[in-house]
């Protein structure tokens, strides 16, 4: 299903998807293990037409779609409360999206996408810390989601309530990420990447 029933307008392009898997930084996978729905809140990364997400080897779930069972991936931004006359017309703007399919081998070597994944996170904190180990990558499974036409979908909401004969107040709250102070742990200056994100 790549199309929305209800409310197409608020149906996106790819280049909609590309901002929410480029701005989110978490995405729920699901999938069905053992004949019962399965989902995990994961870290990911969009690299070009692939979405690149990682666990421990160990992780079974994570071994069981490597082995090919489909999953959806799911994410969300909330953008800000949509405040009405009426309960009933409260709202929120936001930007979803929904990518189905098979995963696949990354078209990245494990150490590239695990740099890719978290350059991603915390852009540039790769180049201030020494390369991963060849025991960090054999704990580490690397995974892929191709972006395949016909298998995502994108929504989103923004504006106000729009009653424009309401009695009261109604309007919009933003709402948006923001990264406090750093909290030092050790010695030593924080790095680049870590004051850039302020």
């Amino acid at each position: 299903m790549d199309q929305l029933n209800r409310r197409k307008e608020r149906q996106g392009d790819r280049a909609l998807l590309d901002q929410i898997l480029d701005e989110a930084k978490v995405a729920t996978v699901t999938t069905v293990v053992d004949g019962l729905p399965w989902s995990v809140p994961m870290l990911f990364a969009r690299h070009g037409d692939e979405i690149l997400l990682h666990g421990s080897t160990g992780a079974g779930a994570l071994r069981h779609i490597a082995a090919g069972a489909p999953v959806a991936l799911s994410a969300f931004i909330a953008d800000g409360l949509v405040v009405a006359d009426t309960l009933f017309d409260h709202s929120m703007n936001y930007r979803s999206a929904v990518v189905r399919g098979v995963i696949k081998k990354s078209s990245l070597d494990p150490a590239q996408a695990l740099t890719a994944l978290s350059d991603s996170i915390l852009p540039g904190r790769s180049a201030e810390v020494p390369p991963h180990t060849n025991k960090q990558l054999a704990a580490t499974l690397v995974l892929s989601l191709p972006i395949i036409d016909g298998q995502w979908i994108t929504k989103a909401r923004k504006g106000g309530p729009g009653d424009d004969d309401a009695a009261g107040w109604t309007g919009e709250v933003p709402m948006r990420v923001v990264y406090g102070e750093p909290v030092t742990h050790t010695a030593g200056d924080v790095p680049e990447s870590v004051r850039r994100l302020g």
